[in-house]
């Protein structure tokens, strides 16, 4: 069966970390969300691959052209105008043969465990096309099914209002048959109206998924992806040529890649992973569900906490980041701060462009885009959004003058 991810999306919720790469490569837990995606339909059996690709789609053809991908057959394909996700599925319409049945997946959707073998077994079971489902801890923001006692979807609502709320929500996941792509262009590229045609023709059937899913659509999420994976691990993981000097603690699980370099009285609080080539300063504290990506520098006595940090980054000692994602090629100076509360305790707000969302979340650091340098000294608030490429002075107390 081949598949095809829908990876063209903008995902402008997201900010900052979109603005430079399609959410599908956005890094947590030691590697993209694609990659993740990857490796689960690899395990499924899934080898011929297709990526609709759109937003920044040079950072994610890179990635496809010089990865060694472990024997899966990787295409892209390339959505220039942002039609909606109907006419990016339509993009792939040629590749599929008639009779034949693919898998369609989001690219911004993850799961720890392994969804498409799940959604495999009830495509032969039944027999026919199926949509995975799963009950999220709120599910306004999504498609919402209705089901009868035969596991058959009887009604799809894409954007439900008021009280008009399913149980359960599409899950990102479906098995469609050639048929589809008709029904697409005949419902004016539409997926809602596509959808509901299947449903009242051959049927859609359920797929339930029970386990943690998790639709990445605001940048604190990468943090709640971020934990999700780490939550999976069950063994540590150390390369042979990484190395670790005297008097390193380590606890829990830890994975540390190739090259990797860990100074003396560094302590390691699993779970937590540093990426290929990164340097890890003298006493410095990496505690639970931080992620520091290939080829970055942390000072001596640096603490992070429940952050992710990606590649090329590099924090000056004595600094504290928490409950933070700090974007690729990130410079820190020495001696600053992500505060990662409020004094009172009250949930944290974020003001991500004109927009100022509730988190829900008493605790809840910065998040600063590639590219940005935070000059020596600074103390940045909760729930701070820093676009890519800004530059935040040194913080003085005393000037020249």
């Amino acid at each position: 069966m081949k598949a095809i991810i829908l990876a063209a999306g903008e995902g402008a919720d997201i900010s900052p970390f979109s603005d430079t790469r399609p959410i599908s490569m956005i890094g947590v837990a030691g590697r993209t969300l694609l990659d993740n995606t990857f490796a689960l339909l690899k395990n499924a059996g899934i080898n011929d691959i297709f990526v609709v690709v759109g937003h920044k789609s040079e950072k994610l053809i890179e990635r496809l052209q010089e990865q060694d991908h472990n024997g899966l057959n990787l295409h892209y394909v390339e959505q220039k105008r942002k039609l909606g996700i109907g006419d990016a599925v339509l993009k792939v319409k040629n590749k599929i043969s008639p009779g034949e049945y693919f898998m369609l997946l989001y690219g911004d959707t993850l799961t720890a465990e392994n969804i498409f073998n799940k959604v495999q077994q009830s495509f032969h079971a039944f027999k026919c096309p199926v949509a995975s489902i799963c009950l999220p801890p709120s599910n306004q923001m999504f498609g919402n099914v209705f089901l009868n006692a035969r596991m058959e979807i009887t009604k799809i609502i894409e954007k439900p209002k008021g009280n008009n709320l399913g149980n359960y929500v599409l899950s990102g996941v479906f098995v469609l048959s050639s048929s589809f792509f008709k029904l697409l262009e005949s419902s004016g590229k539409s997926m809602e109206k596509a959808l509901k045609k299947v449903v009242a023709g051959e049927g859609l059937r359920a797929s339930m998924w029970e386990d943690e899913w998790l639709d990445v659509v605001y940048p604190w999420e990468i943090l709640t992806a971020n934990k999700m994976i780490m939550d999976s691990w069950q063994e540590s993981s150390i390369a042979k040529s990484a190395t670790l000097e005297a008097n390193v603690t380590l606890q829990g699980i830890v994975h540390i890649e190739p090259g990797t370099i860990i100074k003396s009285g560094a302590v390691l609080e699993g779970p937590c992973c540093i990426g290929e080539g990164s340097y890890i300063g003298n006493n410095s504290l990496v505690r639970s569900y931080t992620s520091v990506g290939k080829n970055c520098s942390v000072g001596s006595g640096v603490e992070l906490k429940n952050c992710v940090v990606m590649d090329n980054s590099q924090i000056g000692r004595l600094s504290f980041v928490g409950d933070s994602v700090l974007g690729e090629n990130v410079d820190m100076g020495a001696g600053c701060m992500t505060v990662n509360r409020a004094v009172d305790w009250k949930p944290i707000s974020v003001k991500n462009g004109k927009r100022s969302i509730k988190t829900g979340m008493k605790k809840l650091g910065a998040f600063l885009g590639d590219g940005v340098v935070v000059g020596a000294g600074n103390t940045l608030q909760p729930g701070m959004v820093v676009p890519p490429g800004k530059i935040l002075p040194a913080c003085y107390t005393v000037s020249q003058k």
